[in-house]
């Protein structure tokens, strides 16, 4: 598919952007280590979970996994293990292009804010990978928010850290519970899938640095 340019209506007065797989192609990678380490547990982890579950944090995510599979396991072990082996591969990440254009449009002249179900370690370390370090003080992390997506708390905390109305702002993402967060928030949306390909699920010429 061919990239195309995502425009900007005249009415936005802020910026908002999820992470893994809107301003990162990181999707491919989390998907990719979510195999290998579920592999450990017996768990098939299929392309269809890792949609389903996209934009849940790692924790609650080895809970409703632990639970579907029915397995004695312990989700925060389960969920740093995942960690462990995301940040270990994380090199393979690269900018979503259309994306990456907009920031560099509105660098400045707009507020800009990111709101993900990451933790802030991870999320930081993705925004230097890319030159994004100047976002790295408009984040709203998982441990920032008592409700995940599909809650709207995320993204109005975002707003709030801009100083920008709901109603302002626009969003990028990728995830549907992200898409469901920001319109419950008031917001406008952009489902940045519309503008690139990703390659979840046909990664065989990419390489994990497995233990």
């Amino acid at each position: 598919m061919m990239e195309k340019k995502i425009t900007i209506g005249e009415d936005i007065k802020g910026l908002i952007f999820d992470i893994d797989g809107t301003i990162a192609d990181s999707m491919p990678v989390h998907f990719l280590v979510w195999q290998m380490v579920s592999k450990r547990y017996d768990i098939n982890f299929t392309k269809e979970i890792f949609i389903e579950l996209a934009g849940i944090p790692a924790f609650e995510t080895c809970v409703i996994l632990k639970e579907r599979f029915n397995k004695e396991l312990n989700p925060t072990t389960y969920a740093e293990e995942k960690e462990q082996e995301y940040l270990k591969n994380m090199h393979l990440i690269r900018g979503v292009k259309p994306v990456m254009d907009v920031i560099e449009e509105y660098k400045g002249k707009l507020p800009i804010a990111c709101g993900t179900g990451g933790d802030r370690f991870s999320a930081s370390k993705v925004l230097d990978i890319l030159d994004l370090g100047f976002l790295k003080d408009k984040i709203v992390c998982a441990e920032d928010v008592s409700n995940h997506k599909p809650d709207p708390e995320t993204f109005l905390k975002a707003a709030e850290l801009i100083g920008v109305e709901p109603k302002d702002c626009l969003v990028f993402e990728d995830g549907t519970l992200g898409m469901e967060a920001a319109r419950s928030a008031g917001m406008q949306v952009i489902d940045v899938t519309k503008y690139y390909q990703t390659t979840i699920g046909d990664n065989t010429e990419w390489s994990l640095e497995a233990e």
